[in-house]
């Protein structure tokens, strides 16, 4: 049922090379409630990345699919990631997109604004059922008012621990607080660690904590139209309250230099670590037998009660606005993403399913109990995901980063980092 297409890594685009997308034009809402008529035969082209592991549980979910649906035959196709895109590029420039995409949120807001995705409003609450999505689920996948994705699954910004770490340095678990105080939870870690492993990395080096003060502020990183929440005196504040802990407290720029692939929290040299909740398998997985278990709390607090944090789809189902079969492709993506039988085979491998119905059919593993009881915990924190990603979003992510990475080496300042991060902004908003 699957044709596996390999790539050659000499064949990887340049991620600096811009593509221009040919626009499509849609088929225009269907005229009254649209419904699938199962007496219609229909083949519909199916594209996700994965392995072979995730291709099995697709083949599965077909075949129940199937079961219900049998005139609609599915021809699914994978790829890894990078040669995902490069394929959807390629077809979009000739306007042969799939019926149905596995869809990263990066690329949402390019590809529906290019008119490469079907509007699913005219689906919603019919053909493709909402009750069991919330309404915070359901907003992740509009642009410009229009529905063009539908999460699978979700994760939200935490902070996992290493219990044998800090197990190690006699130090408990971090109970919450503000910035300060996460930073002086760190230096006690750090301080037993001494030298064979620290409390922490230099969270002014992602992006996602700047914009976790800034939602605390009542801001997104960018609105909808693209302009930024911030300026130049509020960049340079949150690198500066970074001083203090490049020196010293958190993991030297060398040590996980010299990891490299592997991150400091991987390779057991780091005994917290922020990032997107979904991480913590591939944790366990590199961190090998020794370490079985691991932490996960809510990151530090700018601002009491307020919604700071939010869910963030680890991918959508979307469907091409060429599709012939709309209301086919509507019906797959439902039972992909809804179906008991979808969340029965899949489990976690997408992320926590999205669905409360198929969330309820998966059965969860240690680590996915702890993402989906750390989810619920911070049910009070969570707010209205922010705006789709601009278009370019991904680079300026990592500006970001590298910059960084060189505040912590030392070789350049705040106010330099300041400005070179303003001038690479300025390129990414007005191409």
């Amino acid at each position: 049922m699957f044709s596996k297409k390999r790539l050659a890594a000499a064949a990887a685009v340049a991620t600096s090379a811009a593509l221009v997308l040919a626009g499509c034009a849609g088929g225009g809402s269907p005229e009254g409630e649209p419904t699938y008529d199962p007496d219609e035969k229909v083949t519909l082209d199916l594209a996700f990345w994965g392995n072979d592991v995730r291709a099995d549980l697709y083949n599965q979910a077909i075949e129940a699919f199937n079961e219900e649906y049998p005139n609609i035959t599915v021809n699914a196709t994978f790829l890894g990631f990078p040669e995902f895109w490069e394929k959807r590029q390629t077809e979009a420039a000739g306007g042969g997109l799939p019926d149905v995409m596995q869809f990263d949120y990066s690329y949402l807001r390019q590809y529906s604004e290019n008119g490469l995705l079907l509007d699913l409003e005219p689906y919603l609450g019919s053909v493709i059922e909402t009750d069991p999505l919330p309404e915070n689920i359901l907003s992740i996948g509009v642009v410009d008012d229009t529905t063009y994705g539908i999460a699978t699954s979700t994760n939200a910004w935490g902070v996992f621990t290493n219990p044998t770490l800090l197990e190690t340095a006699g130090v408990e678990e971090f109970a919450g607080g503000d910035w300060e105080d996460y930073d002086d939870w760190m230096g006690e870690v750090t301080e037993a660690g001494a030298g064979e492993f620290w409390g922490g990395s230099d969270w002014t080096g992602r992006i996602q904590n700047f914009e976790l003060q800034l939602r605390s502020e009542g801001k997104n990183l960018f609105d909808e139209d693209g302009t930024p929440g911030f300026d130049e005196d509020r960049l340079k504040e949150f690198w500066e309250s970074g001083d203090d802990i490049r020196d010293g407290v958190v993991v030297p720029q060398q040590v996980v230099e010299e990891l490299n692939p592997l991150t400091a929290f991987d390779a057991a040299k780091n005994a917290s670590e922020m990032t997107w909740d979904n991480f913590g398998a591939g944790y366990l997985a590199n961190l090998g037998e020794s370490y079985t278990e691991l932490g996960l709390v809510a990151p530090p607090v700018t601002k009491e009660g307020a919604k700071d944090l939010y869910l963030k789809p680890s991918m959508l189902h979307t469907i091409s606005a060429k599709t012939e079969h709309p209301e086919a492709a509507a019906t797959l993506v439902n039972f992909l993403v809804n179906s008991p039988e979808s969340g029965e085979i899949f489990g976690t491998n997408r992320g926590l399913p999205a669905s409360e119905t198929a969330l309820e059919a998966a059965e969860l593993d240690p680590m996915s109990q702890i993402v989906k009881d750390y989810e619920e915990s911070i049910a009070d924190r969570l707010g209205d995901a922010p705006p789709v990603p601009i278009v370019g979003y991904g680079t300026l992510e990592e500006k970001f980063r590298v910059l960084g990475t060189e505040l912590n080496f030392g070789t350049t300042t705040v106010d330099e980092a300041v400005t070179q991060f303003f001038s690479e902004m300025d390129v990414v908003l007005n191409q």
